[in-house]
């Protein structure tokens, strides 16, 4: 913060050879649009409309870690006109308005006087901003409020030592110090540093079941609404998996801990998320198989290499229709409730009133949640005969993950042996996960292959190939299964 009156120092010489240029002033007006509880400020989140700057006018703002205020974070910008925001901006808000309506909720003026850093080669190093803000807002009356914000373009050492000499001089000068604050959380004040609507509370030594529960709830809804923007926007898959990975552990948590929790409440949210996880499972699938399929095709022959090429372009053209499909859900009224209900969820777990917790230690209580999942998994291995389908295999691989998940919910509460129990279960779920993949893999082969008949060859060679990794991982997974079910490592269930 600088208070007024307060004349910024020279900036030249802030690293050896560098030089403060000032460039014009300019007039900048913005208008920040949010929901009536201010959902988006206070999840760290900006949407803006401001004029007076060069590109498009539009700007959304995601952490990079969705949880609260901060500068760190992901900028996408878009033309549209003033009175209308453009609607690739309202999509990649979606998940924490939900079902609010998005309106402007402050007009902010800023005179901008901006100095660049610069080498002795003319290479910018830094952009440092003195800002002086008028703030309009129905909320609260007219303010102002004047800040300097140093933005560098070099994150190495130079720019660590433009940042600490920079802060030496303003501080000297009568500037403030402080952590970086959003220009529309500062304009709003304290109902915009409120805590997000979904708070993920640190476990303590002491902490309960239920406390682990919340805990494990309230982590799984986050994961959701963190990756929401990043799976709209596309380009990284690790977003996709991530926000199914959130819906399938959350409706395993849920059946885990079920006799905790109002049966009717949980059966509704564990329908809707087993929706969600096919809606997103299936673009989830078609990344898995691209992956396996560009790998595999680079070792075909030179003579297949443009066979492969056409089987490639084929799934290409699958994930974009699977992921239209997936993108219209997300952005429909199902999701966006469903959205609302984990996050009154998360805020107030619905606690059965039924007298589980009556005469049970916690360390009690945790063993009894992960006893369930194991024995359905156990029982599940013992019923296999001598060779078992893919399906059955692909079933053991569904129980292993709920057992894994229901071992890392309780371990707060259990200790390293629920940990490295789960450690072991996640490998069957690993290998057997390999080996559904191969499956699928020549499945689609096969299918590609009846639609694209000069592509045979090529696609004759990788079902060659999945079908050998596939029995290798057949011979692999009884030894996981023995390595995790040892009453070593599951004495305490």
């Amino acid at each position: 913060m600088a208070p007024a009156g307060v004349r910024l120092p020279d900036m030249t010489g802030l690293v050896p050879g560098a030089t403060a240029i000032e460039l014009p002033e300019l007039r900048l007006d913005a208008i920040y649009y949010d929901t009536d509880d201010l959902r988006l400020a206070r999840s760290g989140i900006t949407l803006r409309w401001r004029g007076g700057e060069p590109g498009p006018s539009w700007t959304v703002k995601i952490p990079h870690n969705v949880g609260g205020p901060t500068l760190d974070r992901h900028e996408i910008r878009f033309d549209g006109r003033v009175d209308k925001v453009p609607s690739p901006a309202t999509d990649l808000v979606l998940a924490s308005a939900r079902t609010q309506c998005i309106r402007p909720v402050a007009r902010l003026t800023t005179i901008r006087r901006p100095i660049e850093i610069r080498d002795g080669d003319g290479r910018l190093l830094a952009y440092v901003v003195d800002d002086t803000v008028s703030v309009t807002s129905d909320r609260r009356p007219a303010g102002w409020f004047r800040e300097v914000e140093i933005e560098l373009h070099d994150p190495g050492d130079s720019g660590r030592q433009i940042l600490d000499s920079a802060t030496l001089r303003l501080v000297a000068a009568g500037c403030v110090a402080e952590p970086p604050v959003p220009k529309l959380v500062r304009a709003l004040g304290e109902p915009a540093t409120r805590a997000p609507d979904v708070v993920v509370a640190t476990l303590t030594a002491d902490a309960t079941v239920v406390d682990v529960l919340r805990h494990a709830v309230a982590r799984s809804v986050a994961q959701v609404l963190r990756h929401d923007p990043g799976v709209r926007l596309g380009g990284d898959p690790e977003n996709v998996h991530q926000l199914r990975v959130g819906a399938r552990r959350l409706r395993s948590d849920l059946r885990s801990f079920a006799p905790l929790l109002e049966r009717d409440r949980v059966g509704l949210l564990r329908a809707e998320l087993g929706w969600l996880g096919t809606v997103v499972g299936d673009v989830r699938d078609h990344d898995v198989l691209a992956t396996r399929l560009v790998a595999h095709i680079a070792t075909l022959p030179e003579a297949d290499a443009h066979a492969g090429a056409q089987l490639q372009r084929r799934l290409e053209d699958e994930t974009d229709d699977a992921r239209s499909v997936m993108l219209e859900a997300m952005r429909g009224a199902r999701y966006l409730e469903l959205l609302e209900a984990l996050v009154d969820f998360a805020s107030v777990l619905p606690l059965s009133e039924m007298p589980v917790l009556t005469g049970w230690s916690n360390a009690q209580l945790a063993s009894k949640i992960a006893r369930r999942p194991w024995r359905r998994l156990a029982s599940e291995v013992d019923a296999l005969g001598p060779d078992p389908s893919d399906a059955e295999l692909h079933q053991v691989r569904i129980l292993a993950k709920r057992c894994r998940y229901a071992a890392e919910a309780v371990a707060p509460i259990v200790g390293p042996a629920a940990s490295r129990f789960a450690e072991a279960v996640e490998e069957v779920q690993t290998v057997l996960g390999d080996h559904h993949d191969a499956v699928v893999a020549e499945s689609w082969l096969r299918h590609a292959t009846a639609a694209v008949p000069s592509c045979g060859l090529a696609a004759g060679q990788l079902v060659a190939l999945e079908r050998s990794l596939r029995l290798e991982l057949r011979a692999q997974w009884r030894k996981s299964w023995r390595a995790a079910s040892s009453k070593k490592l599951r004495h305490w269930i």
